[in-house]
């Protein structure tokens, strides 16, 4: 029922990057052939432009070598004089050939840029179904190729004849003219016969860029609930995410309880609240908060404490203060200094008395608290 209602839904919304992303690694990218053809031409155009009068001189002089039959020519065996002559007819090509060459390679780099997927080059057998291949060529994207071919195949015959219609007088008088003068003529009139023919192409071009690109992202919409799934995979799972953080509490927890019998003191409300200190000279500049917790978790701190003979102390205004401002790990503000140090002024005395030494110690009273750090305290109001 829910693959029925996600199919049902309209694509209404547009591809996101990640989508974007995948497609291209997919090797889904928008082409447009007649860019392609655009810049093949083009750089043909050119060559023919800035090129070819080298080459035509060139050719010229290779075809007045290999048809001048001396001495010395019949002196060098047929076949390897072809194969001079064909060397050299190459070099002299060979800079319009490179020239088309590169447009060849970058022209399918013009629209959606280089891709490099191999999956590509994978078989597919569900290419081979002529069920699938009939529907694929009664499509709508196929009619809309063969209208798009139709249309320039009518533009290039339009401007091909209106090209031909219009310098026709010139066409015949070639035959009345000198052959260098006639041969130039032809092919200036050949010269802009191809620019018209690039110009065609070009119109063409810049129609079916737009076009693709529309159709491409327009094949990559996404439903509503695609993009839902695609904004919770990025996230991640809530509930994983919730486990993680669950897990990564308790490894907290287990660390922090593990301090608690190495604590100094533990200093509670008595019950809401405990909070485990710790100091070690020349290592901390102030105590430090090992450990804290309320109501159960407090209990669990307090009944460790007493496992490990770890000095409880019942100062509700200090435990308070200390578990609203101070964090596991943290050392004590400077506002509590003075607190802090009676409470531990009491431990260390309380040590030397179970050690033998000196009488048992007080319990400190009327800590230094400031009201400020103690959530419970009444505010002066003015």
């Amino acid at each position: 029922m829910a693959e029925a209602d996600h199919s049902s839904q309209e694509r209404t919304l547009e591809p996101s990057a990640r989508r974007l992303e995948q497609a291209r690694r997919e090797g889904q990218i928008p082409r447009s052939r007649y860019l392609a053809h655009l810049l093949v031409l083009g750089a043909a155009a050119l060559a023919l432009l800035l090129l070819a009068p080298a080459a035509i001189a060139g050719l010229r002089a290779l075809l007045a070598r290999a048809l001048t039959f001396d001495a010395a020519a019949l002196q060098v065996p047929l076949p390897l004089r072809l194969a001079e002559v064909v060397a050299q007819a190459a070099w002299t090509a060979a800079p319009i050939l490179l020239l088309l060459a590169l447009a060849a390679l970058a022209a399918p780099l013009a629209v959606g840029g280089w891709l490099f997927a191999p999956q590509l080059a994978a078989p597919k057998f569900e290419r081979l179904d002529p069920l699938a291949g009939v529907k694929r060529m009664f499509s709508l994207a196929a009619a809309v190729e063969l209208a798009k071919v139709l249309l320039v195949a009518v533009l290039l015959a339009v401007v091909g004849f209106g090209y031909v219609a219009a310098r026709l007088p010139e066409f015949a008088a070639l035959a009345q003219q000198d052959l260098a003068s006639a041969l130039r003529h032809a092919g200036w009139l050949a010269l802009l016969a191809f620019a018209a023919l690039v110009a065609t192409v070009a119109a063409a071009a810049a129609i079916d860029v737009p076009y693709q690109i529309l159709q491409y992202r327009r094949r990559l919409r996404m439903t509503p609930e695609e993009a839902r799934r695609e904004q919770k995979e990025s996230e991640g799972d809530p509930h994983l995410k919730a486990r993680i953080r669950s897990a990564q509490r308790e490894i907290a927890r287990r660390r922090m309880m593990a301090a608690v019998p190495k604590a100094d003191v533990v200093v509670t409300n008595p019950t809401h609240f405990a909070v485990a200190l710790k100091y070690l000279e020349g290592r901390h500049r102030a105590p430090v908060v090992v450990a804290k917790g309320a109501d159960a978790l407090a209990q669990k701190i307090r009944d460790l404490a007493r496992e490990h003979a770890v000095p409880q102390l019942e100062a509700p205004a200090l435990a308070r203060a200390l578990y609203r401002h101070v964090q596991v790990g943290e050392e004590i503000p400077a506002a509590l200094y003075a607190a802090v140090a009676q409470v531990l002024a009491y431990v260390y005395q309380l040590r030397r008395y179970a050690a033998g030494a000196g009488q048992r110690p007080q319990p400190p009273v009327d800590l230094a608290v400031p009201a400020e750090l103690d959530p419970l305290a009444p505010r002066a109001t003015a």
